[in-house]
């Protein structure tokens, strides 16, 4: 089949990039003319492991090509996906649907055969409803085109997988016309067992949203739960392993530590919460704001236990901070908690030195604070303290003796309980970690296991803004 697909940022250059692998005839489409230039040499503008080599497979193949034209986009097919941001508005927790809108108020005049757009970014639920009115009122007399919704479900640094091996698609469409071209576009997947679920639009939304819901929830219960134990001198990561053996739970992303981030989970349960205020059933999803907060205070008990290490204070001291990235494989640091803690770090006087395997450019540009670093050992040279806030597999092969023969004091705060500690105290350092209890100290050392947080959040609060050093990334 040939088809557009419009907008190449993450979402759209992984998605053109695979539904060309599968057989299908694709052209990219975005108004970034050298994002398009790269793509169109076979370069991705961000890192995705496979993502190179699809591009270059299906270039050489001639099955995919890229341009800067909506024109040609209608001229080239029928079928468009919609692949564009819907990042959260500047002014309220919504989702800001401005470029989803430019691109069907574009594409709709330009079209001279019936068609079908169908939409893949994350949206308010009624979207569709909205967009269907809006290419209406826009197409030529005689042409129709429909809208349907079918939402990614992509991990970052998984996401040629999810896209080629899905474990759902799920199909929003208003007639039998569009669902049977949407299951021609996915006939490979479905043909090797892929589960299809058709249903209305506005369902087809709500799945996406719904489903980070969940999964943010998962997450900020067990970080509740570090904090209960650190509190009752408890283990998080044994409790979170004896509840993970109930089936009717599960052990996945149930793993207490820094929190969640990134350029979906935040930002998608906010627009939940916004759209859900705006059908008046704000109360059903209300809890949605203490998730948020959970998983900011994540952060602020990072930077608290962090300056506990240190003796009460960062002036002066140098810190180490393994990862700048939101999540492993990627080198996206929207939203990225360890970004986020790095940057209070600075603000509170330390001297701070970071490696990430792939995020430095990106963190540099959002953070140009401290000094950025390609290699790892040379960020911990004469560290008073060592921060994990970012789980790479390359961290976990670390030798902590090693290690502690080039830092000024061996100290460990793992803040996302993926490294081993009896390992790294048998190398002589001090490792604490949220959620697990620290050694008996011996009498009058006074290293206890509460860790005193800022009064920043709580349940009066509102969510954090973008201003906040510890919402995110400063702008």
């Amino acid at each position: 089949m040939r088809l557009t697909v419009i907008g190449t940022g993450y979402l759209g250059a992984v998605h053109a990039a695979c539904m060309a692998d599968v057989g299908h005839d694709v052209l990219g489409v975005d108004t970034d003319t050298k994002k398009i230039e790269a793509l169109a040499a076979g370069r991705a503008p961000f890192f995705e492991p496979g993502l190179p080599e699809i591009l270059t497979r299906n270039i050489r193949a001639g099955r995919l090509r890229f341009t800067t034209s909506l024109q040609e986009a209608a001229d080239f097919a029928d079928l468009h996906f919609v692949c564009v941001g819907t990042p959260q508005r500047p002014d309220s927790l919504a989702a800001d649907l401005r470029h989803v809108e430019a691109v069907v108020d574009g594409l709709a005049p330009l079209l001279t055969r019936n068609g079908l757009i169908v939409g893949k970014s994350t949206v308010p639920v009624g979207t569709t409803r909205a967009l269907s009115r809006r290419v209406t009122a826009r197409l030529r007399p005689g042409v129709d085109a429909e809208v349907a919704w079918n939402p990614e479900f992509l991990r970052e640094g998984f996401a040629v997988q999810d896209t080629l091996r899905p474990d759902r698609l799920v199909v929003g469409a208003t007639s039998p016309h569009a669902d049977r071209l949407l299951r021609d576009v996915y006939a490979s997947m479905l043909r090797a067992g892929v589960p299809y679920v058709s249903t209305d639009p506005a369902t087809a939304e709500l799945v996406k949203v719904a489903a980070n819901s969940f999964l943010a929830t998962k997450i900020s219960f067990i970080n509740a739960m570090a904090e209960v134990c650190d509190a009752a001198g408890a283990d998080v990561v044994t409790l979170a392993d004896a509840l993970g053996h109930d089936a009717r739970i599960g052990r996945r992303f149930l793993s207490a530590g820094l929190g969640f981030g990134g350029g979906c989970l935040p930002k998608d349960i906010r627009a939940f919460l916004a759209r859900a205020e705006e059908l008046e059933v704000g109360e059903a999803v209300s809890f949605l704001h203490q998730i948020d907060r959970i998983n900011h205070r994540q952060r602020r008990r990072t930077v608290a236990l962090a300056r506990q290490l240190l003796g009460g204070g960062f002036a002066g001291r140098r810190v180490a901070v393994l990862g700048a990235t939101f999540k492993p494989d990627s080198d996206d640091v929207r939203d990225s908690p360890a970004l986020a803690v790095t940057a209070e770090l600075v603000a509170e006087g330390a001297d701070v030195f970071v490696h990430d395997p792939q995020g430095l450019d990106n963190a540099r540009a959002a953070l140009p604070g401290p000094v950025y670093r390609a290699d790892v050992v040379e960020t911990c040279r004469d560290a008073d303290v060592v921060l994990h806030l970012t789980e790479w597999r390359q961290y976990r092969a670390l030798d902590p003796v090693r290690l502690s023969r080039v830092v000024r004091a061996p100290r460990l705060l793992d803040a996302r309980n993926a490294l081993d500690p009896a390992a790294w105290r048998a190398a002589g350092w001090q490792v604490r970690a949220l959620g697990r209890p620290a050694p008996v100290p011996p009498p009058g050392t006074g290293d206890g296991l509460r860790v005193t947080i800022p009064q920043a959040v709580g349940p009066n609060c509102t969510a954090p803004t973008p201003g906040d050093p510890l919402s995110g990334v400063p702008k």
